[in-house]
């Protein structure tokens, strides 16, 4: 289902989705349009990230993550972290020549997305001496800075304050031209995205416009 008259850019029909030995989801079917802000809602254990992870396969070259468990180097600094982003996009050379001494280049292209995070004053401080929250800000801002057409989020905000959740959460919205994300909060996902599938019983219970999603269907979903 598709409530967008944009190409297609994801699409699963009646697939069954395992990991290892054990079948997450099964007859999977949904389409996801350009320009689409999609968020996956569920009790945990429901299957978003599972679903996440298998959107993100059918298009790798288009996407951005953005990791739950944030995936950094706690060794290296923000800014490496931030910089690991697009290392396939540079040579071997450019990559060792920022990892020994940043270029100012590099710096002035890191620094206006570290700023939207409130990262700037962090950018040289090794990510390992970070609090949850500015790690998990480290993780958006990697995927911010990687960029394509498609952002795809894994609890992007769990680790964050009330405030803090709201204003990144505009920034990932912001990014990305198609958005997909799995999300713990009911509030965040009405409120910054488009469509709402609700997943229950290893199936989707629901995939419908944000506006169409009511208190039954949120009851039935998490009773």
């Amino acid at each position: 289902m598709s409530f967008s008259s944009s190409r297609t850019l994801l699409s699963l029909v009646g697939e069954d989705i395992s990991y290892t030995d054990f079948v997450a989801l099964k007859g999977i079917t949904l389409s996801i349009a350009e320009g689409e802000k999609v968020a996956l809602i569920g009790q945990s254990g429901a299957g978003k990230t599972t679903l996440l992870r298998r959107l993100y396969q059918l298009q790798p070259e288009l996407c951005s993550f953005i990791h739950q468990h944030h995936a950094l180097v706690p060794q290296l600094s923000v800014f490496h972290n931030i910089y690991i982003g697009r290392l396939d996009a540079h040579s071997v050379f450019q990559n060792l020549r920022n990892l020994v001494r940043p270029v100012q280049r590099t710096i002035d292209e890191i620094m206006p997305i570290a700023k939207q995070l409130g990262l700037e004053d962090k950018l040289f401080i090794r990510t390992g001496e970070l609090s949850g929250g500015q790690q998990q800000r480290v993780g958006i801002g990697r995927a911010l800075y990687r960029g394509g057409s498609i952002l795809m989020a894994d609890e992007p905000v769990s680790s964050l304050d009330i405030v803090q959740r709201e204003e990144i959460m505009e920034c990932i919205v912001e990014a990305g031209k198609t958005v997909v994300s799995s999300l713990h909060s009911i509030n965040l996902s009405q409120r910054f995205f488009k469509r709402i599938i609700g997943l229950k019983d290893k199936a989707i219970l629901f995939d419908l416009p944000v506006d169409l999603v009511s208190d039954n269907h949120i009851h039935e979903l998490y009773n």
